[in-house]
């Protein structure tokens, strides 16, 4: 079965491949590019060191008893 058209989703569609194409489809490149143009606006950014982030924050395993 297939969905209606969708002129803007595949709009959508088109341009992110272009972009991963210009990245060779590798997720690796495009995220490098991100992160140096990211220190482009780091004035910008929001940073709280105080509050822990998701990669973080560990919770034990639970334990037999």
């Amino acid at each position: 079965m297939n969905p209606m058209p969708d002129p803007v989703i595949d709009e959508i569609r088109e341009i992110r491949h272009q972009i991963s194409a210009s990245f060779d489809h590798d997720p690796a490149k495009l995220v490098a590019y991100l992160m140096q143009y990211q220190k482009q606006f780091k004035d910008r950014l929001i940073y709280i060191p105080d509050e822990p982030t998701p990669a973080s924050i560990v919770v034990p395993p639970e334990t037999a008893e």
